[in-house]
Order: C-alpha cells, then structure tokens, then sequence
C-alpha cells in the first residue's frame, strides 16, 4: 500500500478520509508537547490566557527531542508515550488541534473525543528518533523553554512517517492487532 502524503494543517474532511492502519507523510508545521506543556498550556486556557500557537488545525507531536550536533537542525526526536497526556488532551481538541502523534495506547475517553472533534492520532516509530530527526528541516522554540527537551517547539517537516492508529470513526489499530 503506498503512503498518503498529506499537508498541514489538518482539515477536518482531510481527517475524515484517513483511515487507522493508513501509513502518511506529513510535509508542513507540527508542534512538540509533552506533559509540562500541556499542563502549561492546560493553565493557559483555564486563566483565559493566549496560547502560544494557534491550535486550529495542528498537530502535537509528543517528543523531547534531544540537543542537535553542530550543523544539525535538532538532535533524535522519538515520540514519547501518549497516555501521558490523555487527561490534558480534550481542551486542546475543544480548540481546534486535529492530530497527535505520539506511541502507544489512548484512553476511552481520549478515543471518544477523537471522534467527537473529527481529530487523527498518528503513532510514529519509537526507536526510530534519527530517521525522524532527519525529516524535520527547521526546529523553532515557541514557548516554555525553561521546561528543555519539554518546550514546546515548532517543527518544519517534510514526509514525516506516521501512521493513523485511531480514526475520527473510532477505528483503533491497537484494537485490531490485539483481536487477532
């Protein structure tokens, strides 16, 4: 089966057509956040605070990535466990986010909200952080940066790999793959 390449930001009709088991490359801008983030971006929204980014249509990839080598635009950039953020996720699709990209399982209730808010979760390769690191052409901090590896920055990708693990119809690969 070939890749889909699809373009950021995310539609909801672009979401809508992705599939679970569906592999991608993702060519535009995505954002880096894990659990510190969140729970700053979390407070933001509750205070009624601006957000550093606009959410509308983007994607968070959930990573750390470590400091890049002289010449390099940003070190290896894995993705980090997802259930992680699962409690902090809903908020940010009330305002717009249509894709997370991360490793691993999500809660049902995360799941629902995919569903709810026509949103895609990508899982991305863990082990693979240097082929991914090798996809970004452009990293740029946004906010947060006394948090390091969790500051939320903004990646310029090109055919970054991903592939949809739950679908905006609830679809769910894990679900398949532990079925069988």
């Amino acid at each position: 089966m070939d890749k889909i390449k699809i373009n950021t930001p995310l539609t909801e009709s672009i979401c809508r057509k992705l599939e679970a088991g569906t592999e991608v490359l993702i060519t535009g801008t995505i954002y880096t956040a894990r659990d510190a983030a969140h729970m700053r971006l979390l407070n933001l929204i509750q205070t009624g605070e601006s957000l550093p980014f606009d959410l509308e249509g983007q994607i968070i990839y959930y990573a750390g990535p470590s400091p890049a080598r002289p010449g390099e635009v940003i070190g290896a950039c894995g993705p980090t466990t997802s259930y992680r953020m699962d409690d902090l996720t809903e908020p940010l699709l009330r305002l717009g986010l249509k894709g997370m990209i991360g490793k691993g399982q999500r809660s049902p209730n995360v799941i629902k909200q995919i569903q709810t808010h026509g949103a895609i979760y990508f899982t991305a390769i863990g082990g693979a952080g240097a082929l991914i690191a090798s996809r970004i052409i452009k990293s740029t901090p946004v906010a947060f940066s006394e948090l390091g590896a969790e500051a939320i920055l903004k990646l310029e990708v090109v055919d970054f790999p991903a592939i949809v693990t739950i679908d905006t119809h609830g679809q769910n690969l894990y679900d398949h793959h532990t079925k069988n």
